[in-house]
């Protein structure tokens, strides 16, 4: 197997992103708070930004690749005692201590979500991580890994199952879009993990940008204007958007501002492609979570203050009641299941348009996280067989995230194999 990456996210060069959509709005323009409709918890209320109970590991091992089983102990605080939670099935009567084998979580495509890894870790989950490529920084980050075939493979599925069926896995979570028609059609085969997917119908819907489109207009929820190239209108309010049908961040999107540079694009770009009308007003991103019977848990909208590549830099969650309701509507009308961001933009008349979703975790994960969303607990209790109550609105208002690269230093150890160089030298320290 070859050492190259495939489970990452292309970058384009020379195209011009979603970016364009954008007006990337400074600290000083971000989006205040919308005021809570009739019988759903506002600021004030207690209701409101309770968070769902987390269990802390304590006298965790060292070295997780080690490790005999699964079986840790856990400890629950006070606070938590007092409001219950996702896990209470597996809670002592009273409080305490409690032995528990613990979820498995695989991470397909894992690449370098080391942000969601170690969540999944925090929230008690044994994470493992699977890519193609040992390169990838979150393999260093899991309990355990994997490097598994392309997904592209015929392999690739049974790799997987091999993986569920070794490590009792639990719950399957995708970090990038790329398997995801995979994994969704192979749900039997992976039996007992749960895939943490919705059917394969809506993952085409999504996958394929137009038919999202369509299938919003359909729906009562607006989107803006979008054609097949070989169906112009008669009139075009420029700016415009040629976008790839499928694509990743902000690969394969062009900006024309006239004819000229429209027909110029249509006959550039190498994929299939539609045009849309260009959005003027600010830019907002939902992350949502769905339990099983695509029942809205949490909404959690975000503004983007800077982006890159599509992918949000800099933003702060806002408690904005019409947000909330939008990616609720979303995520229950499309079907989605587990983890999804609704992207959209907020026109300057007011009206609400929706440019895309992805089922997956978003590149801003880091964000509703520290807002208190739990979703990696959320989806946990969904492996559990738990039915976690819709708690929307519940999450911090006015968290800011900045991000910036990190990075894991490997060096080759025993039999040539990669080790973390932290992890090497203090084995050497320790001899």
């Amino acid at each position: 197997m070859g050492a190259e990456r495939a489970c990452r996210r292309p970058v384009g060069a020379g195209a011009v992103g979603d970016d364009e959509h954008r007006g990337n709005p400074g600290a000083g323009e971000l989006e205040t708070q919308r005021q809570a409709p009739p019988g759903v918890a506002a600021e004030d209320d207690d209701r409101a930004c309770v968070p769902w109970p987390v269990a802390a590991r304590i006298d965790e091992e060292e070295n997780g690749h080690d490790r005999p089983g699964n079986e840790r102990e856990y400890k629950y605080s006070q606070h938590e005692s007092q409001h219950g939670g996702i896990f209470a099935s597996r809670r002592l009567a009273r409080a305490g201590t409690l032995t528990q084998k613990m979820p498995t979580c695989l991470f397909t495509c894992a690449g370098q979500r080391v942000d969601v890894i170690e969540a999944f870790g925090k929230a008690g989950a044994t994470t493992l991580a699977a890519d193609v490529s040992p390169y990838a920084p979150t393999l260093y980050r899991a309990d355990r890994f994997a490097v598994v075939p392309r997904y592209t493979d015929p392999g690739y599925v049974g790799a997987l199952a091999e993986l569920v069926r070794e490590h009792d896995v639990d719950l399957i979570v995708p970090l990038t879009d790329l398997d995801h028609r995979v994994l969704a059609a192979a749900k039997p085969e992976l039996v007992p993990a749960l895939v943490l997917l919705p059917d394969s119908e809506v993952i085409e819907r999504t996958a394929d940008k137009y038919a999202s489109h369509l299938f919003f207009c359909e729906k009562g929820i607006a989107s803006p204007d979008t054609w097949l190239p070989e169906e112009p209108p008669a009139e075009i309010d420029y700016p415009v958007l040629v976008k790839a049908r499928e694509g990743f961040g902000s690969n394969h999107i062009y900006r024309a501002s006239n004819d000229e540079e429209l027909d110029f694009f249509l006959r550039y770009t190498k994929v299939p492609s539609m045009v849309q009308r260009a959005c003027r007003g600010k830019e907002f991103s939902i992350d949502i979570f769905c339990d099983l019977d695509s029942r809205c848990l949490n909404a959690i909208p975000r503004t983007m203050i800077h982006s890159k590549g599509g992918e949000s830099i800099k933003g702060m969650t806002v408690r904005d009641w019409e947000l909330i309701e939008l990616g609720r509507r979303v995520g229950e009308t499309l079907g989605l299941r587990g983890p999804a961001t609704v992207q959209c933009f907020r026109e300057p008349d007011g009206r609400l348009e929706i440019t895309d979703v992805n089922p997956r975790f978003g590149g801003a994960f880091a964000l509703p996280t520290a807002a208190g969303s739990r979703y990696p607990e959320l989806a946990l209790a969904l492996a559990a067989g738990e039915q976690p109550e819709a708690r929307l609105g519940e999450f911090e208002e006015g968290v800011v995230m900045t991000r910036f690269f990190s990075q894991v230093v490997l060096q080759k150890g025993e039999d040539d194999a990669l080790v973390p160089l932290e992890s090497r030298l203090a084995a050497e320290n320790e001899s």
